[in-house]
C-alpha cells in the first residue's frame, strides 16, 4: 500500500496518489510532455463545471495554450497512473473578476433583442458580441434597466475557486514521438 503524498505549490495544494510500481521508471510531466489525463472541474460547493471521466481523455502537450497555466502548475510532477486534486483560487484558474469588464449600454441599442418575445432575453443569458477585429466575445446579460443593459465580459467562472481533479493516463516525454502504425 502507497500512502497519499500531500504537496504545496505556491497557494494551490494538492494530493497526488500514486498508483504505478515503485521500481519501474515513470516520466513525471514537465513542460513539453505530451500528457494524456481524465480531468473534472468543479465549484467548492460540489458542483460539477465540466469533466471526461465518463468520456474520451484528453491529450495535450504542456505549454501548448490549452490547459490554463494554473491548471498545468497542479500537474507538474505527476506520472501515469497519478491522481491530482487541488482548490485553484481565482487568480489561477479563471483569473479574477474585472470591474473593467462589466459594460453597460443604452438599452436601445438592444432593442430588437428584448422585443423577442420567442426567446426572450434575461438576466444571465449569455450574448455574442464582435470586437473589432471580428472575433466573436460571449458577455453575460447582468441586468436590464430602465435605460441601461449591464453586461460581464469576464469569463463565467472568473473570481472563483475552482476544484481541479485529474487522473494521469500516460505522460510522454518532451524528446519522445510517437508514431502510429496504420496495417
Amino acid at each position: 500500500m502507497v500512502a497519499a503524498l500531500t504537496t504545496s505549490v505556491a497557494r494551490v495544494k494538492y494530493v497526488t496518489m500514486p498508483d504505478h510500481h515503485a521500481d519501474s521508471p515513470a516520466t513525471e510531466i514537465v513542460a513539453g510532455a505530451r500528457v494524456t489525463l481524465h480531468f473534472s472541474l468543479a465549484l467548492t460547493d460540489g458542483s460539477i463545471v465540466d469533466s471526461n471521466f465518463d468520456g474520451k481523455p484528453a491529450t495535450f502537450t504542456v505549454g501548448d495554450g490549452n490547459l490554463l497555466p494554473g491548471f498545468e502548475a497542479a500537474l507538474m510532477g505527476a506520472k501515469a497512473g497519478d491522481t491530482r486534486e487541488c482548490v485553484l483560487p481565482a487568480s489561477e484558474a479563471f483569473g479574477d473578476s474585472n470591474p473593467s469588464n462589466v459594460q453597460t449600454f443604452p438599452r436601445q441599442q438592444f432593442a430588437r433583442l428584448l422585443a423577442n418575445t420567442t426567446d426572450p432575453v434575461e438576466p444571465g443569458t449569455v450574448l455574442s458580441f464582435t470586437d473589432s477585429g471580428g472575433n466573436e466575445i460571449p458577455g453575460v446579460l447582468k441586468q436590464i434597466g430602465e435605460l441601461t443593459i449591464v453586461v460581464d465580459f469576464n469569463h463565467p467562472l472568473a473570481g472563483r475557486e475552482i476544484v481541479f481533479r485529474a487522473q494521469i493516463i500516460s505522460v510522454m516525454a518532451p524528446d519522445v514521438q510517437a508514431v502510429r502504425i496504420q496495417g
